[in-house]
């Protein structure tokens, strides 16, 4: 425990900003409630697993690297704080857990990608037939995909940081920074490395409809930062490039397939054809554990959400005729042929994308 205690401090100088994080002292998971920001900074903890699905499930936790590695930790939580007494029903009581976990959001691989991983340390320790061996190396497990995330988000930065270059104004979507991860970001991750670099850079945010993460979160973020941004609706990126106000556009992702097909946040693929309809580079940044192993983009599945995210801002706000019926899907699929390269934590993948990826992942192609 010591050593990942240690490392866990070598990695403060890129937690800025701290969207999660294990509490040692008190043997819980801490979050902040992304709901509330920018209005209020608000930390949330628990011990059960059922609190952290339901912050998965209400939003108070998102992004598919956040999510991965908050699901890790509620699938720890459910097998250190199990009362069972044999190893038999401790693999009875996280496996409901696991069902629990698995069923709050449909469309971000890095959640199964991650219960997967748990599950598989709890089945590699079985026969020692030992509680409290297992439960501290599925507590470690979780430990180690959360500094994971971390350095990977760290290393995308360093590959993608490359694609930017000096003046350049940048179009993102949704919230991809630190509130997104376990810390620093993916596609704002990027960015936030250009500019640690001393680029100078101008970022156009999209607001993100229906729950506005880019104008509440990314924003935030980017203010925080210092890092010059602009926030515009999410049907501006047309002009923008057309105007030449804007150079390239990155985004992330939540499930992307072997043949580089992109699920990401509602109104990506807007964004992807205004750029590749003026010539203007599409790139994804998005770690590995993002990347389902399958060739068939069908196999994607849509989260559909509630129609009151639609027909109202935040909860707070009416904004249309009572009764009128909404369409809320979360994500849109962005084809392979026009996203220009997906920046990983091993390197910027190109086309083609199955032979790529194959060989990035698998070593062959």
């Amino acid at each position: 425990m010591e050593d990942i205690r240690n490392e866990l401090d070598k990695l403060e100088e890129y937690l800025k900003i701290k969207p999660l994080y294990w509490d040692f002292d008190k043997g819980e998971f801490v979050w902040i409630d992304t709901r509330l920001i920018p209005w209020k900074e608000l930390y949330r903890s628990t011990k059960d697993y059922h609190r952290v699905a339901q912050a998965i499930k209400e939003m108070e936790i998102r992004g598919a690297p956040a999510i991965g590695v908050s699901a890790a930790y509620g699938l720890a939580l459910a097998t250190i704080y199990s009362n069972a007494s044999k190893v038999d029903d401790l693999l009875k009581d996280v496996k409901e857990a696991y069902n629990v976990l698995a069923s709050t959001r449909p469309t971000a691989y890095n959640l199964f990608w991650a219960l997967n991983r748990l599950w598989n340390v709890i089945l590699s320790n079985y026969e020692k037939n030992d509680l409290e061996d297992i439960k501290q190396n599925v507590l470690n497990e979780a430990h180690r995909v959360y500094i994971e995330d971390i350095k990977n988000n760290v290393n995308m930065g360093k590959y993608g940081s490359k694609i930017i270059e000096n003046n350049s104004r940048i179009i993102t979507h949704c919230n991809t920074g630190a509130l997104a991860t376990a810390g620093f970001g993916t596609a704002l991750g990027v960015i936030r490395y250009a500019f640690y670099e001393g680029k100078s850079i101008h970022v156009y945010a999209d607001e993100t409809r229906p729950l506005l993460q880019g104008a509440r979160l990314t924003i935030w973020e980017l203010k925080k930062e210092g890092i010059p941004s602009t926030l515009v609706v999410d049907g501006a990126s047309g002009l923008l490039f057309s105007k030449n106000m804007a150079d390239l556009a990155i985004v992330g992702a939540d499930r992307i397939t072997l043949t580089g097909h992109v699920a990401n946040k509602i109104g990506t693929f807007n964004l992807a054809l205004a750029a590749n309809y003026h010539k203007k580079p599409f790139y994804v940044a998005a770690p590995t554990s993002t990347v389902h192993p399958t060739e068939n983009p069908n196999d994607i599945v849509i989260e559909e959400r509630s129609q009151d995210e639609v027909t109202n801002i935040m909860g707070k706000l009416n904004i249309t005729v009572d009764g009128t019926e909404a369409f809320n899907p979360a994500f849109d699929i962005t084809p392979p042929e026009i996203v220009e390269g997906i920046i990983t934590e091993k390197g910027i993948v190109k086309k083609p994308y199955l032979n790529n990826f194959k060989a990035l992942l698998y070593g062959r192609q």
